[in-house]
């Protein structure tokens, strides 16, 4: 992910996987539902850590660093496998 965009759409996606309504993310985080909405709409132009970090332990996950580029691509990652 490289955009707040993004990240909003991947928390959307979890939050849904885990059947939570926004409300619910909103009062587990002390924040209000619009701002969870814009959030997950890519409607802010920015989101504070405190922020991001509460709305992540609500949905079970953590920020986990990975340089640009070391991910490789699919194709790559079933080459290094033997997979063609």
């Amino acid at each position: 992910m490289q955009t707040l965009a993004e990240l909003g759409e991947a928390v959307a996606a979890k939050r849904k996987a885990l059947k939570l309504s926004q409300s619910e993310v909103a009062v587990r985080t002390g924040l209000t539902r619009e701002t969870i909405s814009r959030f997950e709409r890519g409607q802010l132009s920015e989101f504070g850590s405190r922020k991001l970090l509460a709305v992540l332990a609500v949905l079970g996950l953590e920020i986990s660093f990975t340089e640009v580029g070391a991910a490789g691509t699919l194709d790559e990652l079933r080459r290094e496998r033997g997979g063609a």
